[in-house]
């Protein structure tokens, strides 16, 4: 029997979790969950740090508890924020990437290249948060003082074994890599603010960093631990926990927000795939993911808090059932759903301006936002295929979004895709395949999906009618004709 152990973080919470795998089958269990968020210190909101390093930690010291005096440990974590280390010390807790700060970065990244010179030399989408723009949002001797940067889980790797490592996959996200050499670009480094000795070497997903520390061991009595660089952007490793065993395929990570791509070998870098905002960030094991961001469960999410949670999303859902589909068309992706003062109030006036039924009830609401979140994903499907070219017959669904099976099914009838949903847990899942693999349980990327495919539940949907092209034809109309009351 081997163990393994993900260290899965997110904005607002982590989860350290446990594999144990014998005879070509393994068994996971939770055995610690703790908050996440960032605060005001300093001017700045900023994350603590060194309280996610003890969780890690009282973690592994419950794995010890578990039964396991061996294991192997990997950390993913959100992209983007780095830690600024000098001496082996952190200097500041790690600013956010909400902080606002990132425009002042924006403006002074763009005034020496321009948007396309940055995506042509990166294949990165804009995102006004990416660590290009961070950097040089720094005061000049801040991050001149400073020996080292090192993203959120290479230095909580660090914390543990004195190792410093940059794993690609988070690293492509600070735009600030060439994906078709694999290093750096020093242009963009000089403009960043950034030396490159400051910036540790790039390592692959399933790279041995090495053990944790013998002092931390004999002060917390841990499991003699190996710790890897395993796909440590949260989204490279659900993109290794998607259950696919065919050459192409699309996905969508979905939770608050979702992730809409495909797998590719190369990076694809054109006009119009800037113009589209994709984005080429780097996968495990010589892949690109190729995604977009677009909206995802925040609407149903800020339904369910405007209405002070007396509903369940289940509740919620199943409310849903009870109403007529595709009775409003509306752009959830549209900036003036984004964050609105009330998300119920925001929807209820934009149907009334655009002259269609307005929701009310929790159900009408409810439907009213998996209808469209389905019709988004056709709408964008349509241009990954064209981007691409070629088309998939079927989108597998992963993340927390999954277990929405409502959404499922109007998902698969609006694209005229089988829908494959499943695993809610993608992210720990494809962290423990990558030790897996790099621990030669697993041969290979496409041996460890099939192995998860064998081992997890998957829910199948099949398209009920054969309307979408009229329906999101429909969509496309009257999304366009609403883009005036924005």
């Amino acid at each position: 029997m081997s163990a393994h152990v993900a260290v899965d973080i997110g904005a607002s919470s982590g989860r350290v979790i446990v594999a144990e795998y014998e005879d070509n089958h393994f068994e996971t269990s939770e055995v610690h969950r703790f908050k996440n968020g960032f605060g005001q210190v300093d001017g700045h909101d900023r994350w603590n740090i060194d309280d996610l390093f003890q969780n890690i930690l009282i973690g592994l010291a419950k794995v010890k508890e578990h039964g396991i005096e061996e294991c192997t440990l990997g950390i993913d974590t959100w992209a983007v924020d780095y830690v600024l280390v000098k001496e082996g010390k952190r200097l500041g807790h790690p600013i956010a990437y909400r902080d606002s700060r990132t425009q002042k970065g924006v403006e002074n990244v763009f005034a020496k290249i321009t948007k396309e010179d940055l995506y042509s030399k990166t294949g990165i989408q804009f995102l006004p948060f990416n660590t290009v723009f961070q950097y040089a949002s720094e005061e000049s001797d801040v991050l001149r003082n400073a020996e080292k940067s090192l993203l959120i889980p290479d230095y909580l790797a660090y914390q543990l074994t004195g190792v410093m490592v940059a794993e690609e996959t988070n690293a492509s996200t600070t735009q600030l890599l060439n994906p078709y050499h694999k290093i750096y670009d020093v242009e963009l480094l000089e403009i960043a603010g950034v030396t490159p000795h400051q910036l540790p070497e790039l390592v692959a997903a399933g790279t041995y960093i090495g053990d944790v520390t013998d002092a931390l061991r004999a002060e917390y009595d841990f499991p003699v631990t190996h710790v890897y660089a395993v796909a440590t952007h949260d989204t490279a490793s659900a993109v290794v926990g998607v259950p696919a065993i065919n050459e192409h395929f699309a996905y969508i990570s979905s939770g608050t927000w979702s992730l809409i791509g495909t797998e590719l070998k190369e990076p694809l870098i054109t006009a119009e795939t800037q113009k589209q905002n994709y984005t080429n960030e780097w996968g495990a094991y010589e892949t690109i993911r190729f995604l977009k961001n677009i909206t995802g469960m925040w609407s149903i999410q800020e339904i369910a808090r405007i209405l002070n949670y007396q509903y369940s999303y289940q509740e919620m859902a199943d409310a849903a059932k009870k109403v007529a589909p595709f009775e409003q068309f509306i752009d959830l992706n549209d900036e003036r759903f984004t964050n609105p003062k009330n998300m119920i109030e925001e929807i209820q006036v934009y149907c009334k301006e655009t002259h269609q039924t307005v929701p009310e009830t929790v159900g009408e609401l409810t439907m009213c936002v998996y209808s469209n979140l389905a019709l988004l994903y056709a709408f964008e499907l349509d241009h990954l295929e064209r981007l691409v070219g070629y088309s998939f017959d079927t989108i597998h669904i992963v993340g927390g979004g999954s277990n929405v099976s409502i959404l499922n099914q109007l998902t698969a009838t609006v694209t005229g895709k089988t829908v494959v949903a499943g695993p809610g847990e993608a992210t720990a899942l494809g962290n423990l395949l990558v030790q897996m693999i790099a621990d030669g349980k697993l041969e290979s990327l496409q041996h460890a999906r099939q192995f998860l495919k064998e081992q997890i539940e998957l829910n199948i949907f099949e398209p009920e009618e054969h309307k979408n092209k009229q329906l999101l034809q429909q969509w496309k109309q009257i999304t366009e004709r609403g883009k005036k009351y924005d």
